[in-house]
């Protein structure tokens, strides 16, 4: 029988790094006829994927009818803290998801279970290659990519036809895009060519198509000070006012990127796949492509993934969930089927619902994006990094400094959080 409840709460709350060093354990649980419990805790299935991931889970048992999965939930900005408290408690579930940027500190923390410890011979090249490369660290294959979404380049289809533009390809460079963009801002008409947030977001992706690097091989000194910082900074920087409107026209106003290109005034627009379903109606043609690059092709592709715990009692079982959740069939038609993000499998007959879908009519691209990846970086005080790039971005794109002076302070602050 599947349940699916709030995980509990523990009251005490101690550091990742001290549940490992203490050796806490998984309580694991097997009935008297040897049927296991297995406990899986997620943030992405509630509230609105409940029932998705309750068929999957029904097709798992129905395959492996001495495992029940125990199913349990937390909304994402209470997630986290529940899955330490419950790591450094000893109540830690036997599988969960995480997202990337997790991932990176509770693998370093010593805090999940080497699957290839138990994977048998478990195939794993039904994952896209750089999906699964994300969540393997040191040669050790820490967790297994569950969904995955992607950063394109959408564009008004109708727009660039009026405007004699040429529609974007898998070839363009910044140039091409910056080209194009000029000549389709018609500003007495409200329309601009190009959209893309001067963020963090943006910054880490555009820095790595220029060529540059976030942080030092070590992970120890910031390096996006460089030439190549400076390229993709002004690349972003150099939009603002021109074919893009200013933060002051915009003046705070939610989904105004969205609600721009919905109503047709926005000819390009960097953003994700989830945009997708709202675009289903809009009243004028429009299609994606893989993001333009300059030195490089990088597109920001998140992900979430299934890891087990490192104190798991029943490794074998978790890794078999993983794996069902992760890459089976129907967990991948499900997920398709619910637009609840997409499974970054490599067979393409699986993934056929989707790219027959003709609203884009290049969803290939959403996949074409998986061959170059641009990960974030990822630092234990990550919030705060985000938060001191972005600032100091925004004082460039507002003129109130040069981009160098901008991101030579941005350096300084993510050095100050380093340390």
């Amino acid at each position: 029988m599947s349940r699916h409840f709030p995980i509990a709460t523990v009251v005490a709350v101690a550091l990742l790094a001290t549940a490992c060093s203490q050796g806490s354990a998984t309580r694991g649980t097997t009935s008297d006829d040897g049927k296991i419990t297995l406990r899986y805790f997620t943030f992405s299935a509630a509230p609105d994927h409940v029932k998705d991931l309750d068929k999957i889970e029904k097709a798992f048992e129905k395959e492996n009818p001495k495992v029940d999965v125990v199913v349990e939930t937390a909304p994402f900005d209470e997630y986290f803290t529940k899955l330490q408290t419950s790591i450094a408690g000893g109540t830690a579930p036997d599988a969960f998801e995480l997202n990337y940027e997790n991932f990176v500190t509770y693998a370093s923390a010593g805090s999940l279970l080497d699957l290839g410890t138990v994977a048998g011979d478990g195939d794993t090249s039904v994952y896209a290659k750089e999906s699964l490369n994300a969540f393997n660290r040191d040669g050790k294959q820490y967790a297994l990519p569950a969904s995955f979404s992607t950063v394109v380049l959408l564009y008004n289809k109708d727009l660039l036809k009026q405007a004699g533009v040429a529609e974007p390809t898998a070839d363009w460079t910044w140039a091409d895009e910056q080209a194009a963009a000029a000549k389709l801002t018609d500003k007495k008409k409200g329309v601009y060519g190009d959209f893309q947030p001067v963020q963090f977001f943006e910054f880490y992706k555009t820095l790595k198509q220029a060529g540059g690097e976030f942080l030092s091989a070590d992970g120890k000194k910031s390096t996006f000070n460089s030439p190549a910082g400076v390229k993709a900074a002004e690349w972003l920087v150099s939009k603002v006012g021109k074919t893009m409107p200013t933060e002051a026209e915009i003046g705070g106003t939610a989904d105004y990127d969205t609600n721009l290109f919905k109503s047709g005034k926005l000819a390009m627009w960097h953003n994700g796949i989830w945009q997708f379903a709202g675009l289903k109606d809009v009243p004028f043609e429009w299609d994606v492509v893989v993001e333009p690059g300059d030195a490089n092709k990088a597109s920001a592709v998140f992900h979430n993934a299934v890891a087990a715990s490192a104190t798991t009692k029943h490794g074998k079982e978790a890794w078999a969930w993983a794996r069902f959740l992760s890459s089976s069939g129907t967990a991948a038609t499900t997920r398709i089927e619910s637009s609840w993000e997409l499974p970054p499998v490599s067979d393409q007959q699986v993934l056929s619902g989707y790219l027959k879908d003709p609203k884009p009519a290049n969803r290939q691209a959403v996949f074409d994006s998986l061959e170059s990846i641009a990960l974030p970086p990822v630092i234990k005080r990550q919030q705060e990094m985000q938060d001191a790039v972005t600032k100091q971005l925004g004082e460039a794109a507002a003129g109130r400094q040069s981009v160098e002076d901008a991101l030579k302070a941005a350096a300084s602050d993510v050095d100050a959080l380093l340390g």
